[in-house]
């Protein structure tokens, strides 16, 4: 059982209930964070809430939740008022609704999170609720409070748990026809086999080296060099204005590409 968890709570269905706990299927703790600080002194620079008006800092207790209706004219909302609709219940996955597993687009996914049993009692009913999902091949929907944001939330069987994945709100989406409906769909076959074979040369299994960060790396070795003094790596001049150029003949192009791909095999062998 994984320890820390960040949310505990319960997963309902129907009558069958059983304590679990989640965590955060990600993980941005090994990046490379930063502070902002003053150059003259080193210290670490604090952010404060200043009225707009008078420019004087305002407490935390002055604080209040505004809804713009117009040029500086706002609806204020105590934090009572925002409470009274929120969810009844923060700590219960109550499982609302089924909906086929492959029905549900990438579109929709947000943040995926691990669901897991938390007390071994409950664990014969959290397995019931997963196989019975994944033998109907459907997903549950809900509804959970997550981030400080009431957010819908899709749970999909995985192994022996569950990912629960949180999904966007409809309004949250855009079209896809709205952006691709006016590109040229018509491509000639032969291109479409010469990069074919692109492809296949290039093709690798997956593995989660192939999206490792780099730039985490550079970033590590210049606090390193700067730690013990050492001379810093300058920018790299010019590189942001580097752009491809325009490609006249795509079949020409295509065939040095491979071309130049066969070339290079036979050098690394």
């Amino acid at each position: 059982m994984a320890q820390h968890s960040f949310w505990k709570g319960y997963l309902k269905l129907s009558l069958v209930t059983c304590p679990v706990a989640m965590m955060p299927a990600t993980s941005e703790a090994e990046k490379v964070r930063f502070h902002t600080l003053n150059r003259a002194t080193g210290n670490r620079v604090e952010g404060i809430y200043v009225d707009s008006g008078s420019g004087k800092p305002v407490e935390d207790d002055d604080q209040v939740r505004g809804y713009e209706r117009g040029p500086d004219d706002y609806v204020m909302l105590e934090d009572d008022e925002l409470r009274s609709v929120a969810l009844e219940s923060t700590r219960t996955i109550d499982i609302e609704m089924f909906a086929p597993a492959d029905s549900v687009e990438w579109i929709w996914y947000d943040r995926p999170h691990f669901l897991m049993p938390d007390d071994p009692v409950g664990e014969e009913a959290f397995a019931v609720i997963r196989e019975a999902m994944a033998a109907t091949g459907t997903v549950g929907l809900s509804r959970l409070v997550l981030y400080r944001r009431e957010r819908p939330v899709m749970l999909e069987p995985r192994g022996r748990g569950i990912v629960v994945w949180t999904l966007h709100y409809a309004d949250e989406l855009r079209r896809p026809e709205d952006y691709f409906e006016g590109i040229d769909g018509d491509v000639e076959p032969d291109l479409v086999k010469l990069v074919g074979r692109l492809i296949d040369r290039r093709t690798r299994d997956w593995d989660g080296a192939l999206v490792h960060d780099p730039m985490q790396d550079e970033l590590r070795a210049l606090i390193e060099a700067k730690k013990k003094h050492r001379r810093t790596p300058k920018a790299k001049k010019g590189a942001e204005q580097e752009t491809p150029t325009n490609v006249v003949n795509i079949m020409d192009a295509l065939k040095s590409s491979l071309a130049a791909e066969t070339k290079g095999r036979g050098k690394g062998r």
